[in-house]
């Protein structure tokens, strides 16, 4: 586990601008904007399916966000923060609900909409983007979760099966 994860973890991370690149045209039209964070579902599988071994998940999780922030966006900072606070709030809820793959959808439905509205607002902030609010949860958040949970239901079952062949 402690090799699989982070060689798992940057898998997603590339894994994310591949599926961007190559389904570019059906992810970024005029009217609407998917966005796929594959490292997102790493992270929570990894706190989902941790069980009674510490793993240093929100370092891992900042190192992605190092890497993602200057591979993929323009704004440094916000993905160094965002992700290990996905971590920190996955290990809250999980406190309170048992994982299984319907806690878990919920939980990936809570944290891809703290990534994407945490993106937003660092992208207002910095004038990289006008969009109002409105627009961005029609046109981007609504899509992007879709997709993601779509990406969850699909990846759960073989992602749990790496976590446990990794243990």
């Amino acid at each position: 586990m402690r090799f699989g994860f982070p060689i798992g973890l940057f898998l997603m991370l590339f894994l994310d601008g591949s599926i961007s690149q190559v389904f570019s045209v059906q992810m970024f039209s005029a009217s609407s904007v998917m966005i796929s964070h594959l490292v997102v579902l790493w992270l929570v599988c990894g706190v989902l399916f941790e069980e009674n071994m510490a793993m240093p998940l929100a370092k891992w999780a900042a190192v992605a966000g190092v890497v993602f922030d200057l591979y993929y966006t323009g704004i440094f900072g916000v993905y160094v923060f965002v992700f290990p606070l996905v971590v920190y709030l996955t290990r809250q809820i999980v406190k309170y609900i048992s994982p299984n793959f319907l806690s878990g959808l919920l939980i990936y439905f809570i944290d891809i909409t703290i990534v994407e509205a945490m993106s937003f607002i660092a992208s207002r902030a910095v004038h990289m983007t006008s969009m109002s609010g409105s627009s961005f949860l029609v046109n981007t958040l609504g899509p992007t979760l879709a997709l993601n949970l779509a990406m969850f239901v699909v990846l759960y079952f073989p992602i749990r099966a790496v976590y446990n062949w990794l243990k």
